[in-house]
């Protein structure tokens, strides 16, 4: 494929993923967000096999950018998740007599 064709879709992609995300409503994105984590780590493990199979330095180089991009990526989602499970978690009672 030549770039233009490669840019298309990817700007395509991001149109299409802006709005399916922006469409869920709150209670079904942490569920969305556990997934979207187990494909970010697909996609982090094809970025460490791509740096492994690189083999000149420009290569080697946006193959080291796409396994810290990813890598970020999957840690920031776990945040992000965590954070929203613990917003629906129920509170604890206080217990004892009130004055």
């Amino acid at each position: 494929m030549d770039g233009f064709a490669l840019l298309t879709i990817t700007i395509l992609a991001v149109f299409l993923g802006f709005e399916v995300v922006s469409k869920v409503s709150s209670t079904l994105h942490t569920p969305l967000m556990s997934e979207a984590n187990a494909i970010h780590g697909i996609i982090l493990l094809g970025a460490v096999m791509v740096a492994g199979q690189a083999e000149d330095a420009l290569a080697i180089v946006l193959s080291i950018v796409a396994v810290v991009l990813a890598t970020i990526n999957v840690v920031g989602g776990f945040v992000v998740t965590d954070r929203m499970l613990v917003m629906f978690s129920a509170k604890p009672r206080r217990t004892g007599a009130s004055a």
